[in-house]
């Protein structure tokens, strides 16, 4: 092993709101069962998504041997976005038959360009398509 690489003991995937976490389930139960220091997490993560207000994100914590961790903050998740897109509370029931709003395809592809990064596309119209396909799922439709 090459020097100052440290062995990763594990990652663990979680959502937490932007700038609001707190020790409290999931993430102290996540993070204590792998070594890690919460406060420390918690402290750190708030710091890096305060700008987020509360926004649930996705985070990618490492966990090393030596109980250090890095974390990665992706972007919201692509419902949370729509939900804010078409400002409604929560997503259809039955989303075939009742449809709960409607967002643009000028919305669509904003949230597409924000969400490119994480998503498994490699153009813009292709995670116009992902995104679409969510608010589908979700009972939203878009229009023109």
């Amino acid at each position: 092993m090459a020097k100052g690489k440290k062995k990763l003991a594990g990652t663990i995937k979680l959502q937490a709101p932007g700038g609001q976490a707190t020790p409290a389930p999931p993430i102290g139960p996540a993070l204590g069962q792998h070594g890690v220091n919460i406060g420390q997490f918690v402290q750190q993560f708030n710091a890096a998504t305060g700008a987020l207000n509360g926004t649930p994100v996705t985070v990618v914590i490492s966990v090393y041997a030596d109980k250090s961790f890095t974390f990665e903050v992706k972007s919201p998740p692509a419902a949370v976005l729509l939900k804010q897109a078409a400002q409604i509370a929560k997503g259809s029931g039955v989303p075939h038959k009742e449809k709960v709003g409607t967002v643009t395809r000028e919305q669509v592809r904003a949230i597409a360009e924000k969400k490119l990064p994480d998503l498994n596309a490699n153009t813009i119209e292709a995670a116009e398509r992902i995104v679409a396909g969510t608010a589908r799922s979700m009972g939203v439709d878009v229009v023109d």
